[in-house]
């Protein structure tokens, strides 16, 4: 059925507004798991999940599943919270509770309760299965479950519309990575109009995409459900006592045998060129992301007015920078600088600083990511490192030049990226992570 028949305004260019808003958005309630730890991340997620890890200068990661929901009409969301949620739910109490309940508009937080078994969140498919009441209650006619921790922008209604027409039971958002890549996702094969006919959770060998060897089709966490089949899936998978209540593991390779489940590949609705995506699930991909930001054409466009990326931030004063002798310039190149920054006489290259990072006199950092409320002292000297919140970097310290001084005090990725916590350099934590 196609979306003028269920009373949706087809999806096509309005002259006025190219962006067009699907009205079965109205119809859909998105839930987005937000639960995670994040342990590939490592000691950067030891105080917050990996949704309400600093993201781009000013955000968080789960503000952009959150902002694709606004922008592509979706004003009826979950956020569901399990692991170290207290700087989660802060931020989203403080930044996102800007709509309206009157209209039926909100942004719920849904934390793990036991509202239905006596245990926590299992999985993914437990997180859903245990706020069914709280789904009934808001009758939609689609749920759209949403990973809250990949870093995307996405128009969610041409899916939903694909959705609909398709007369799938369920969709799923994919992306096409390399075969080796693939292996950490899971990985859908489909037949030539885009049915899902096997799923593979994380596997060895993945399949390739037809008339492909080295591109296989990746699960995005991305899933659009007709309700009612999503309320029998989700009691079917909770009365199964070998299953592990996981909906790529567990619900999809299931219902992929006996029902229709669609592939939705990710592009961009006016290049139809694959679409920008990244799992910062790893220290190496995290500082890469961010320092991607940086570049003259980012293939994540920040300044987009058309697509804003909606945050809680502080009101904070301008970037300064001060002092222009010499040996003791405050200057920042080839950067992104946030609100409450001053570079007092220290150089800045190649980097992104978070807001209120002060950066003392003759201090370096280069090719690295400043969480806010970072310190670095006069004369340190800080490369190719994430710097996590609040951390006080003494006078003098080097970090970034020698990787075995480096790997006895901090963390080192795989990349050669550096980790530093304010655990790490002997401090106490004192304010919210």
């Amino acid at each position: 059925m196609s979306d003028r028949e269920h009373g949706a305004a087809p999806l096509r260019e309005n002259t006025e507004n190219p962006r067009f808003v699907s009205l079965l958005t109205k119809e859909t309630l998105a839930l987005i798991l937000a639960g995670g730890r994040g342990s590939r991340l490592g000691r950067l997620t030891l105080w917050r999940a990996k949704p309400a890890t600093p993201f781009g200068g000013k955000f968080r990661i789960v503000d952009f599943p959150l902002s694709n929901c606004m922008n592509s009409g979706i004003r009826r969301i979950g956020v569901l919270t399990q692991y170290k949620a207290h700087s989660l739910i802060r931020h989203v109490q403080k930044g996102w509770n800007f709509l309206r309940g009157e209209f039926n508009e909100f942004v719920e937080l849904l934390p793990a309760q036991q509202r239905i078994t006596t245990s926590w969140y299992q999985g993914t498919a437990d997180a859903v299965y245990q706020n069914l009441d709280i789904i009934r209650g808001h009758h939609p006619e689609y749920v759209l479950i949403l990973a809250g921790d990949h870093v995307y922008k996405m128009d969610y209604g041409p899916m939903i519309a694909r959705h609909v027409e398709s007369g799938a039971d369920m969709t799923v958002g994919c992306i096409e990575v390399s075969r080796e890549k693939a292996k950490a996702y899971g990985v859908m094969t489909t037949d030539p109009d885009g049915r899902v006919v096997k799923f593979a959770e994380k596997p060895e060998e993945p399949d390739p995409v037809p008339g492909e060897t080295e591109v296989s089709l990746a699960s995005m966490g991305i899933y659009i459900f007709n309700t009612q089949f999503l309320y029998e899936q989700l009691i079917q998978d909770a009365d199964d006592s070998f299953s592990s209540h996981d909906f790529g593991k567990d619900i999809i390779p299931k219902v992929i045998e006996r029902q229709k489940v669609m592939a939705y590949p990710f592009r961009d609705p006016q290049t139809g060129d694959q679409g920008y995506w990244r799992d910062v699930g790893t220290i190496d991909a995290f500082w890469a992301a961010n320092l991607e930001l940086i570049g003259i054409t980012p293939e994540l466009n920040l300044y987009d007015q058309e697509w804003p990326i909606w945050t809680y931030q502080e009101q904070l004063p301008p970037a300064k920078f001060i002092f222009d002798d010499e040996d003791r310039r405050g200057m920042a190149v080839d950067s992104m600088v946030s609100g409450g920054c001053i570079i007092s006489g220290g150089v800045v290259r190649h980097s992104l600083l978070f807001s209120n990072v002060y950066v003392h006199s003759r201090a370096y950092v280069k090719d690295s990511v400043i969480l806010p409320d970072v310190e670095v002292g006069d004369r340190a000297v800080v490369k190719r490192a994430v710097v996590d919140r609040g951390c006080r970097i003494p006078e003098g310290m080097v970090i970034g030049e020698d990787p075995e001084a480096d790997a006895e005090r901090f963390d080192v990725s795989p990349g050669g990226v550096v980790l530093v916590t304010p655990e790490m350099l002997g401090m106490q934590l004192h304010h919210v992570r």
